[in-house]
């Protein structure tokens, strides 16, 4: 069967849009001529543009939605939104109840959810399950692409990074004094689940390390990274170049492109690492990198040695800290693995 217009519904996180983007590569390859609409919510918007494999991204305007009132307000104009694209598709890779409300509301004959679908999505989507059930979230979500006869030869994650973009990066680099033609590491410290964090004495310890092996050590994150920007330069013999808050995804995107490799945790910015072609050590406790770890095999993937490990708890009940037994010798040990034989900085 040929489609002709085709919905993606994967509204957030970073990360979970990042591994959603190779289904959209192998629908454009199978399909050249569908349009592809994204719905998307505001903070992974950046993302998806310039994308030569999605044609247009509609913005889901979350908090819009989060009341009755709001509801009542704007359900209906959105619906309509939708509906005036006339799908024959829609794909819902959240699998939530909120993007199983858009895949119907969206009047798409067929409906397709991914495997591991929950909040009762799978009633409103016929659930796929592939051959990578029990696989990476990559795959597991290419299953639903492969379900509709895409060939699926090689994994890409398109992200376009204008010359506007790297120009306007190169001159923020500037402006903290890092030029990005000489050897760094990206030290990511920030995650959205307190058990994901290395401490940021370990952090520190790494930095004057690779101060040491003439690497200039980069701090990267939100807004919200700066307190632990902070404390890590405060236990640094040379504080990092810290460029928290100070970037867009695309600049991000292309500040991790350019480094010699990225050192963090199950978070947005270390898939986002992946996607770009940087080489990852990853630190992993509460989570499962047989899942939800840096996609594909040139990455280093570092395990906090506990029995629980892979508990997937957003804070330990047993009040462990669950990285802190990285130590930083093994991190430092596995960059140097990872990225061979710096060239050392003029």
């Amino acid at each position: 069967m040929t489609y002709k217009n085709i919905l993606i519904v994967k509204l957030s996180a970073i990360g979970d849009v990042i591994h959603a983007l190779p289904v959209a590569h192998a629908l454009k390859q199978t399909y050249p001529a569908a349009h592809i609409t994204w719905v998307v919510e505001k903070t992974a918007y950046d993302l998806l543009t310039s994308n030569p494999d999605i044609d247009e991204i509609i913005i889901f305007d979350k908090p819009k939605f989060k009341s009755l009132a709001g509801l009542l307000a704007n359900g209906y104009k959105f619906s309509q939104e939708l509906k005036s694209r006339q799908f024959d598709l829609a794909i819902d890779l959240q699998g939530l109840f909120k993007s199983a409300a858009i895949s119907y509301l969206s009047g798409a004959p067929k409906r397709l959810v991914y495997c591991n679908a929950r909040e009762l999505s799978r009633l409103v989507g016929q659930r796929i399950c592939g051959e990578h059930e029990q696989g990476h979230v990559v795959d597991r979500y290419l299953d639903v692409a492969r379900h509709l006869g895409c060939t699926v030869d090689e994994v890409l994650f398109p992200i376009s990074i204008t010359e506007s973009e790297i120009q306007k990066t190169v001159a923020i680099a500037n402006h903290v004094g890092l030029r990005l033609e000489n050897p760094y590491i990206v030290l990511a410290p920030g995650t959205n689940w307190p058990s994901k964090c290395w401490p940021p004495i370990h952090f520190a310890k790494l930095a004057d390390k690779l101060y040491d092996d003439h690497i200039i050590p980069v701090i990267i994150g939100g807004p919200n990274d700066q307190r632990l920007a902070r404390e890590i330069a405060a236990h640094t013999q040379v504080p990092p170049i810290d460029l928290t808050g100070k970037t867009s995804m695309k600049q991000l995107a292309y500040i991790i492109k350019k480094s010699q490799a990225f050192v963090g945790g199950d978070t947005g910015p270390m898939h986002l690492a992946v996607a770009v072609g940087a080489k990852v050590v990853a630190l992993f406790g509460p989570t499962d990198p047989k899942r939800n770890g840096p996609y594909g095999q040139n990455h280093k993937v570092l395990l906090a040695p506990h029995s629980c490990q892979g508990c997937w708890q957003r804070k330990c009940p047993k009040n462990s800290d669950c990285l802190a037994s990285i130590s930083a010798d093994t991190v430092f040990t596995a960059v140097q693995e990872e990225v061979g034989k710096y060239r050392i900085m003029e």
